[in-house]
């Protein structure tokens, strides 16, 4: 699915339907330059896990873990990385494998270590906006953007309809 993201309020705006579409739980990697949005993106997806305060990139501690409404969450910025096993020392295993949905931003940097994702979110800079890229990668990322490709609000920002055909199983 590509979708055009003409402003700030459009990124936040998708991470909250894609918050709710996750339900609560999967492994979602977010990828793009500095200052794509991913960081943007996952405040929206918090939102909609019920988070009400600042976001921010858990860039020097690796991981941020929200508990909210019953929902844990962890963020992950792997931006600072120097090794994919340093995660090893911060109970990253056991943080992914949790009942959790886990954001990963800059998963390229885990790459060999971290599991496979269920969706694969990839954010470039497009004229005066962005554009998302989203694939998923296991059952529940199919599940979770087929209920995207339902939500009304979202065809609008539409880029690639093919895409959005096939994740709902018509290509």
């Amino acid at each position: 699915m590509l979708l055009r993201l003409d402003d700030e309020e459009c990124q936040v705006a998708l991470g909250e339907c894609l918050g709710r579409a996750l339900g609560g739980q999967g492994r979602v990697h977010l990828s793009g330059e500095l200052g794509a949005g991913k960081t943007t993106l996952a405040r929206g997806i918090l939102r909609a896990c019920g988070h009400r305060g600042a976001v921010k990139s858990p860039t020097y501690t690796l991981v941020e873990p929200y508990e909210l409404d019953g929902v844990l969450v962890h963020h992950f910025d792997l931006y600072r990385l120097g090794d994919p096993e340093e995660l090893e020392f911060i109970g990253g295993r056991d943080l992914l494998a949790e009942e959790a949905l886990c954001l990963i931003e800059w998963p390229e940097r885990g790459e060999g270590w971290l599991p496979p994702p269920d969706l694969d979110v990839v954010l470039r800079l497009a004229q005066s906006g962005r554009e998302a890229s989203l694939e998923a990668r296991s059952d529940h990322g199919r599940a979770v953007l087929e209920r995207l490709a339902a939500v009304p609000a979202l065809a609008d920002w539409v880029v690639d309809e093919q895409a959005v055909d096939a994740s709902r199983g018509n290509a």
